[in-house]
């Protein structure tokens, strides 16, 4: 799932030297370990002893970090048994339009990916699956863009076709994450991979930001004195659009996304996200251990995975015992948790001894944001039809602060049906949505349109009823992804770094946390990823395996590279 959070903007010598230096990734900075080349590395992820082989582990959770998970113990030669609520793809899902042609889809969670994402690239790759440009505001491949405030509109193709406000509001932006966070500096050993640099500046931001808000992070910089240009950063910003629902949130969620570029030249995947974790679902993996040539999580599951799990509880002999909603009992050496952490909370009974008491105080404070979507299918991107007085594109790519925020136009060719993101909102804004349903929703966003384009129709193109989620009021979900406020550095850490057991009591281990909010770069897929690895790493070491001494994995290296430690008194 991606953020609204802003990209840095670079003037074209800028950017000239940034491209002469390696290609970005999200390589730290809380945790510079190169999963990217783990995974491309032939030795592999690593070995479990052969006695071990087809020992059942469990999996909470289909979406993109359990279904991971899973492919990759099952080729290490262990059976995991995967339990899902819902659906596979977690927030990767893809939906269709009744009536409609089943090739006209929507993307209600994850729709745009940086190339930064290395690790999800693999996958992407594994599956052939292909990526398109995200027609993301002023991006290159975006036709046009519309940034309404307050009843003013400006047409543009570049940033440089605005009044020249925005320019100062981006240039302002600049300015302050060089003067308040050493955006160069980082950016550069980030993209060298180099990890005591990347460690040196990060552990004095750490220390000086960890109680800092975004807000208060702008208003700290002296080139945003002017209430103004922080007020239309809010409202527009730059990238993918307005970031004042993340103004409360702690300035380090933010530097995180800038430093590795997330939120840069962003691509969807061609017919939808959540073809990924069914196709890997699906996938037979040549280079398997144990298991025969066919093999899948499929078919070690007769095609469906279990049904929600609603119990966890400790046994003897340092097992977990897993109930599922059809009265299933089951008990594992290893469990691996991948839904979001609040289900541990409200929709599952859990004994208080699974983690120790701290790590309880860290799932129990995090701060999810609320998030909602609408699409409608239309009958072709009439958006590009040019108006006979202006020359200008019909509609246009729309960030505003009317109630539909952001309006994103999606197309595959001038002579096919489309689909328009009528609107897609984040926190209070999501919330203003949440009693209304999807045709209510299209019609006070229709009127909020017709504002900005007082000479289209929309309605006319539609063919087909809307699709909307608000993702807080989803039932395995309660909220669209993690953003940790002020002061929850030091619970993130405990979250992350839980996969290395040998440092928890013995009377603790066994349950493996995963997803994009335990990782540090919650609501993007490449973090459900990475902490996926993570946890296939500390069952693996839990089963007395080990990795290839030519491809360390993430926990052989975790003392050169553990997180920042802050102290708790």
């Amino acid at each position: 799932m991606t953020s609204t959070v802003p990209t840095a903007v670079h003037d074209e010598q800028e950017t000239q030297a940034l491209e002469a230096l390696p290609p970005i990734t999200m390589f730290g900075p809380d945790f510079p370990y190169a999963y990217d080349d783990y995974l491309a590395h032939p030795a592999g992820l690593g070995q479990i002893p052969a006695t071990e082989h087809g020992a059942e582990v469990a999996v909470v959770g289909g979406g993109l970090s359990g279904i991971v998970a899973a492919y990759e113990l099952m080729k290490m030669g262990l059976r995991p048994v995967v339990y899902e609520a819902d659906r596979i793809g977690g927030r990767l899902r893809t939906v269709g339009f009744d009536g409609c042609d089943d090739a006209l889809t929507a993307e209600m969670g994850a729709m745009r990916f940086p190339p930064s994402s290395t690790a999800l690239q693999h996958y992407i790759d594994l599956v052939d699956l292909k990526t398109q440009p995200f027609p993301n505001p002023l991006a290159p491949e975006t036709p046009s863009t519309v940034v309404d405030l307050k009843g003013e509109s400006h047409y543009a193709r570049t940033i440089d076709d605005l009044p020249p406000v925005y320019r100062e509001v981006a240039d302002a932006w600049n300015a302050c994450l060089e003067e308040g966070a050493d955006f160069s500096d980082m950016n550069r050993a980030i993209r060298e991979r180099d990890v005591p640099r990347i460690r040196e500046i990060w552990a004095r931001l750490v220390e000086k930001l960890d109680n800092q808000t975004f807000y208060g992070f702008l208003c700290d910089s002296s080139a945003f004195t002017s209430f103004r240009h922080r007020e239309i950063f809010g409202q527009v910003g730059f990238g993918t659009g307005g970031w004042d629902t993340d103004f409360p949130n702690s300035i380090l969620e933010i530097l995180r996304v800038v430093y590795t570029e997330a939120d840069d030249h962003h691509r969807g995947i061609v017919g939808g996200s959540q073809q990924l974790p069914l196709r890997l679902w699906e996938r037979e993996p040549e280079k398997i251990v144990h298991w025969p040539q066919g093999t899948s999580l499929a078919s070690l599951h007769e095609g469906a995975p279990r049904p929600a799990v609603t119990r966890l509880h400790r046994a003897a002999g340092d097992r977990v015992v897993v109930t599922d909603a059809s009265g299933d009992i089951r008990s594992y050496r290893a469990v691996v948790f991948t839904a979001q952490s609040w289900m541990l909370l409200s929709k599952i009974d859990c004994d208080d001894s699974l983690f120790p008491i701290d790590h309880w105080t860290a799932i129990e404070r995090t701060h999810y944001m609320e998030s909602s979507k609408l699409f409608v299918p239309v009958d072709r991107p009439f958006w590009l039809d040019k108006d006979e007085v202006t020359g200008r594109d019909t509609m246009s790519m729309t960030l505003t602060d009317r109630m539909t925020r952001g309006t994103y136009l999606l197309d595959d060719g001038p002579d096919r049906p489309a689909v328009i993101c009528l609107s897609y909102t984040w926190c209070d804004d999501s919330l203003k949505w949440l009693p209304l349903s999807a045709n209510e929703r299209m019609e006070v966003m229709l009127k909020s349109l017709s504002e900005i384009y007082p000479n289209v129709d929309i309605r006319k193109h539609v063919i087909g009823s809307p699709v909307t989620v608000s993702w807080e009021n989803e039932p395995y979900f309660m909220g669209a992804f993690k953003a940790n406020l002020p002061g929850h550095y030091r619970y993130q850490r405990r979250l992350f770094t839980h996969f290395m057991q040998d440092r928890l009591p013995a009377d603790k281990r066994g349950v493996f946390l995963a997803g994009d909010d335990i990782s540090w770069t919650a609501g993007w897929a490449e973090g459900a990823i990475q902490t996926a690895l993570n946890a296939v790493w500390g069952v693996m070491h839990q089963f007395g395996g080990s990795t290839d001494p030519k491809n360390p994995g993430p926990g052989d290296l975790y003392d050169e590279i553990a997180p920042v430690e802050l102290p708790e008194d």
